[in-house]
């Protein structure tokens, strides 16, 4: 895959996050607006490069999630020309992959957002899983309200927030920044340096994950040194499922060390192998 030279906002960053800091952001200098739409497989697998971004890097950084379904909500001929690319890869996607109330399931990850910036992020991972691993419709009141239970959220207060006025204003803030920071593909990172008034750096589309050290690197300005990544084991007892493919990205290894160091790991009964969609994926074993 060929790299663009990223583009540089023109926009102060302190406008669009100035109301949605989390407590940390100000202890780290560097804040990722991440624009996804949670039916899209590009920005499934983006997930995998984050992982390691944050393993290796997570120190210098926060992540803001935007959530923007508007490509699943219409024909690819009805899309302006900036989106007609994405959209047709989310026509494409959603013949594999069921749905068919996609507003719903951007109001629903608003509304776990709602308790907190953790359950957030865990709750938009189980949707993921749900989707593209078991390929449920995740815009199925009944799939998100098994998502949200899998993850622990407050189901009385999840229930009561997913239809109400607090998502819904979320969601449509969510729609603006996409509007105001240009963003005319999915998945998109937006990276800014808090302590720096520069502009923004915007990196458009999926690229291996050099790139995106790359990026963090030219907006510190310096090179950090990336932390000591967790063992193998480690990683898989803290995951619900992994991939193979999201292991050998992480510790940089092909596909046959990959499984070979798993079956290590299947041999020691820690892990259970699961395959859906032509694809491997490994299970933490309770």
């Amino acid at each position: 895959m060929s790299w663009q030279q990223p583009e540089l906002l023109s926009m102060n960053h302190s406008n669009p996050s100035a109301t949605y800091h989390d407590s940390d952001s100000v202890q780290k200098p560097v804040e990722i607006y991440l624009f996804l739409d949670p039916f899209s497989a590009d920005c499934w697998s983006l997930q995998f490069y984050l992982r390691k971004l944050t393993l290796e890097y997570g120190r210098f950084f926060t992540v803001r999630v935007i959530v923007n379904s508007r490509f699943s909500l219409v024909n690819r001929q009805q899309v302006h020309a900036p989106f007609a690319n994405h959209a047709e890869m989310v026509s494409e996607s959603s013949e594999r992959y069921p749905v068919t109330h996609p507003l719903i399931t951007s109001l629903a990850i608003k509304a776990s957002e709602l308790q907190g910036k953790r359950a957030g992020k865990e709750f938009l991972q189980k949707l993921q899983e749900k989707l593209f691993i078991e390929r449920l419709n995740i815009s199925e009141l009944d799939v998100l309200f098994s998502c949200a239970e899998e993850t622990k959220l407050d189901m009385q207060e999840f229930e009561k927030d997913i239809v109400s006025p607090s998502a819904k204003r979320a969601y449509q803030c969510d729609l603006r920044l996409t509007n105001e920071m240009d963003v005319d593909a999915m998945p998109t990172m937006v990276f800014f340096n808090q302590t720096v008034e520069e502009h923004g750096i915007k990196v458009s589309g999926l690229y291996p994950y050099e790139i995106y050290e790359l990026v963090l690197s030219e907006i510190l300005q310096y090179h950090p040194i990336p932390s000591t990544k967790p063992s193998l084991e480690e990683l898989v007892s803290c995951s619900t499922i992994i991939g193979t493919q999201e292991i050998s990205i992480i510790y940089d290894w092909s596909e046959t060390k990959t499984l070979s160091e798993m079956k290590k790991l299947q041999l020691k009964q820690l892990v259970e192998k699961v395959e859906a969609d032509n694809e491997i994926y490994w299970k933490p074993k309770i």
